[in-house]
């Protein structure tokens, strides 16, 4: 059939299982580890990849100058994620491997591994099912642009890459209050405690004389300053940091974020883990279906027409669909007609079936929608699911008692020409005006409370039904709730912190 002359509907059914299945990212995702390994049997290939189900465990870089605190960020974040971390210390010390042995005996000649060779080590390594299963976080690697090459010529390819900023000074004056414990490197293996004690003390316990000092005098008595702390060293470390990373950094575009570490590391450790549980943008279709929740007067119409203006949405309010079938005199209207004029509400199933018959027209189905004024309650929200009309982004707007009430408890009307006022924000021009507003019955006090209370005692029940619902404040600049809104749509949905 030609699509130019008859254009193929797609039932709605189709893109929401895309959707909720993540069917395009997992096709993408085989897509570039099929051009990456390039096996000569890519069916076999396929379904081990699918059996291995790990497109979304960690894969995380974390780089940062000395004494930023990279490491303890990366042991935290493993401990969280429940994921391996690779450094250069313990990919060394590795003795099941004959490039690790090659590895610690160029260590202790130069002081330094080549990249290839750590490459290779970081290959080995990530092949292990703990790292396929689990995945890894490395920790300061990549250090320079070619190994940063040679890390994406075999395809390892992180997910998330933070990089971690302070003031030079800051990152001095840290350095220079380490101490550690002689006491404490008890651990490694006697072949590897010559390598462990080059390698920046491995598994010695680390203080320092401002933001860790232990309180027992026994431990304060044995500390000793480690090598290569002086102002000097650390000054020297920078400088060839500084010089390699920002050949680095082009080499993750779109996956890379900076966080200052110039603050307590709780706060760090949690913008960290905040980014790596997200998702990033994606290029699979999405055809937004909007719901927006919250007391009256919390400003959803205004959030929906923003919506619609911008996205081409079709903005489905449940209260004007109903006035409109009244008012057309359509079948539903007729049955409508009774329950408005002795002001009751409208029943469920008549309701749902006045929303179905516009959620299924085709502008629907193919642009998308943002819903308000339904549901109102579980119920209501179940019958929504059972018909198929699942909102794949829900918000709640979060507005306190009290502006609830000034922002509908003031509103005015003028009989004669119709105009709008507010007598906070919008007041009458004139002392004439003023004396013939009106205000609506359903803007008395009495009214609002009314309703609001309807609506937080169902509030609770919702958003329990609704579990990756965003809630906002919407006591703010309207604009700036739309801003939220907006990211919320055009972002995947943060992944929820434990």
């Amino acid at each position: 059939m030609d699509a130019t002359i008859a254009p193929h509907r797609i039932p709605p059914e189709m893109p929401q299982y895309g959707e909720e299945n993540h069917i395009f990212e997992l096709m993408q995702n085989m897509l570039e580890q099929l051009l990456i390994h390039q096996p000569e049997d890519p069916i076999p290939f396929m379904i081990q990849h699918l059996h291995r189900d790990n497109d979304n465990v960690p894969r995380i870089v974390i780089l940062g100058p000395p004494a930023s605190g990279k490491t303890t960020i990366a042991m935290w974040l493993c401990k969280h994620l429940n994921s391996s971390l690779l450094t250069l210390e313990n990919l060394i010390l590795n003795e099941f491997s004959y490039t690790a042995t090659e590895a610690r005996r160029l260590y202790l000649q130069r002081k330094t591994v080549p990249s290839a060779l750590l490459v290779q080590l970081i290959q080995e390594r990530l092949a292990e099912e703990d790292c396929i299963k689990q995945g890894w976080i490395l920790d300061g690697i990549p250090e320079t642009r070619e190994q940063a090459l040679r890390i994406q010529t075999l395809g390892i390819t992180p997910r998330h890459v933070i990089v971690l900023s302070a003031p030079d000074t800051v990152l001095i004056e840290r350095n220079l209050g380490k101490r550690i414990d002689p006491q404490t490197g008890e651990g490694h293996e006697e072949g590897c405690h010559r390598l462990g004690s080059e390698l920046e003390d491995t598994g010695k316990e680390i203080y320092h004389t401002t933001f860790d000092w232990p309180p027992e005098s026994e431990i304060q008595n044995r500390l000793m300053v480690p090598e290569d702390i002086s102002e000097l060293e650390t000054a020297q470390k920078l400088l060839e940091y500084h010089r390699n990373i920002v050949r680095v950094i082009p080499s993750y575009p779109k996956i890379l974020k900076v966080i200052s570490a110039d603050q307590p590391c709780v706060d760090v450790f949690y913008q960290a883990l905040t980014y790596v549980q997200s998702n990033h943008r994606t290029n699979a279709p999405f055809t937004p279906r909007v719901l927006l929740l919250g007391p009256v007067g919390s400003g959803k119409s205004l959030q929906a027409a923003l919506l619609a203006q911008k996205y081409r949405l079709v903005n489905v309010c449940c209260g004007q669909l109903l006035k409109e079938a009244v008012a057309d005199r359509t079948t539903f209207g007729e049955l409508i007609q009774p329950f408005f004029e002795k002001e009751m509400a409208v029943p469920d199933s008549l309701l749902m079936k006045v929303l179905s018959q516009r959620l299924d027209q085709q502008d629907c189905i193919q642009k998308g929608w943002v819903l308000h004024g339904v549901p109102r309650d579980l119920d209501q929200a179940h019958l929504l699911n059972r018909l198929g009309y699942n909102p794949n982004r829900v918000f709640f707007l979060n507005v306190p008692f009290d502006s609830i009430m000034e922002r509908l408890t003031l509103r005015r009307i003028d009989p004669v020409t119709g105009e709008r006022y507010h007598l906070m924000y919008k007041p009458p021009p004139t002392m004439e005006i003023q004396a013939r507003l009106l205000q609506n019955p359903k803007d008395a006090e009495e009214q609002v409370k009314l309703k609001m209370d309807l609506f937080y005692r169902n509030s609770a029940d919702l958003e329990q039904l609704y579990g990756s619902a965003i809630t906002l404040n919407g006591d703010q600049d309207p604009y700036t709730v739309f801003e939220y809104i907006e990211s919320g749509i055009i972002n995947p949905l943060p992944k929820k912190i434990p």
